[in-house]
């Protein structure tokens, strides 16, 4: 092969373009990290980061004004009411604000680790402003996303509430049957929403995947995010469960140690509590600063979920749509030099191969023909569909016939005829015959 038509071995993508496993998603999810940290990572830490501290800095200001406001007026006032209820209105309208920025943090890092999964799968690595602009136009219908979700939850515990407060004021606040029902009637609701929380999260799992790398409307994310878990139900609740507890049980090993050192530092170097600008400064440095490391692990967590849920879409859009031979192609066609506008979109969904609202079909092994024809009014078998016979059994009571004897072969002489030296075969003789002496031995030829 000449030089000029000799192209490199394309660049190995960060999970291999096949249907996966369970432990591949599983132990890609986490390796994803590694593979672009510095914008997976880095920025997520940053983001959060900064979301908590303005968080905590417009919490501890609104607290701050709504004390001083009600302080300054005495509650025989009649301004009094009015001024507590603006007071408390103001911090719930605060609330609702950091909330939505949470939210805002959230929808941002979903479709960063979508668009990342994307680039990692062609072997590209992209910079934060290459993911942006994949992000960017999805961005608003994302934060919609999860702003739906916040408003479920939201909702739902109004109804939980709303029971339990129906309950006692029908049946009297006093009454201590009536607390026992409110709190019955409180865990079931409860008890029975976790079964509803978990089949609705698995079956949206891959939403902000879709919205992301196929650029599709949010009732078109919903629709196909539910399509393409159908069959994978317990394959991606699996995955996401492993990943749920192994992240918890890292946030609170790193959460108890920065409890416990906040607290020591906290009496070692304001040990009579003073309430010197210096002492509250040093107070607040104490409890913040091992709380950093707790915001770290609870980046990776948000970054690991991301990660696999974006993997399960992968995973199940190759298994129903052949989007690893889409990929392939394109990771071949890109190694051979073709620009990013002949290449198109990999993730673009392919109409006719499209996942529809009937089931998949079932993955069954393709068994191949038999290269021998059979006839189909032949008797004596029967096809078992794989292209192999299988011969039945002749009917009960139906005699066997024995194999005739073969025709001698051209070129050869026939069997010699039976002679008084050379008798033709008895079995019944050769049956009552005597067996022979093993004592007596004659050399060949010679006489016995």
């Amino acid at each position: 092969m000449s030089g000029q038509t000799w192209t490199p071995a394309p660049r190995k993508g960060a999970f291999p373009l096949h249907p996966m496993t369970f432990g591949m998603v599983l132990g890609r999810a986490f390796a994803a990290l590694r593979h672009n940290p510095r914008v997976l990572f880095g920025f997520a830490v940053l983001l959060e980061f900064v979301i908590t501290v303005i968080t905590a800095g417009v919490m501890l200001l609104v607290a701050w004004f709504i004390a001083a406001r009600i302080s300054s007026v005495p509650s025989s006032s009649p301004d009094f009411w009015p001024i507590l209820i603006g007071s408390t209105a103001l911090g719930g309208l605060a609330v609702v604000v950091m909330a939505l920025a949470a939210v805002a943090f959230t929808a941002v890092i979903q479709g960063l680790v979508a668009a990342d999964v994307s680039y990692a799968a062609v072997g590209r690595r992209a910079s934060l402003k290459l993911l942006w602009q994949r992000v960017r136009p999805a961005f608003w219908r994302l934060f919609g996303y999860s702003l739906l979700q916040g408003v479920a939850v939201m909702l739902w515990v109004a109804i939980v509430l709303g029971a339990v407060v129906g309950v006692l004021a029908a049946l009297g606040p006093d009454d201590g049957a009536a607390i026992a029902l409110s709190v019955a009637v409180g865990l079931l609701l409860v008890l029975g929403s976790v079964p509803l929380f978990v089949w609705l999260s698995t079956k949206l799992l891959v939403v902000p995947a879709v919205l992301v790398l196929e650029r599709a409307s949010l009732r078109t994310a919903l629709v196909r995010s539910w399509r393409l878990i159908r069959g994978r139900f317990w394959f991606a609740f699996g995955v996401m469960f492993v990943i749920g507890l192994i992240m918890n049980i890292a946030v609170q090993v790193v959460a108890f140690p920065a409890t416990l050192i906040s607290g020591v530092l906290g009496g070692i170097l304001v040990p009579t509590g003073s309430e010197e600008p210096s002492a509250i400064i040093t107070m607040i440095a104490a409890n913040a600063l091992p709380q950093v490391l707790v915001l770290a692990v609870q980046a990776i967590a948000l970054v690991v979920q991301g990660t696999g849920a974006t993997l399960i879409y992968v995973d199940s859009r190759m298994r129903y749509e052949g989007l690893d031979q889409t990929l392939i192609r394109y990771v071949e066609r890109s190694a051979q030099g073709a620009a990013d506008q002949e290449l198109g979109d990999p993730w673009e969904v392919d109409a006719s191969r499209a996942v529809s609202k009937n089931p998949p079909p079932p993955q069954r092994p393709a068994y191949p023909a038999s290269p021998f024809p059979y006839p189909s009014g032949a008797t004596g078998y029967r096809a078992t569909g794989y292209g192999q016979p299988t011969y039945a059994p002749p009917p009960y009571g139906q005699p066997t016939y024995a194999q005739p004897p073969y025709a001698p072969r051209p070129g050869y002489p026939p069997p010699p005829a039976p002679s008084p030296d050379r008798p033709a075969p008895d079995p019944q003789r050769d049956a009552d015959a005597p067996p022979p002496d093993p004592r007596r031995w004659a050399p060949p030829g010679g006489d016995a």
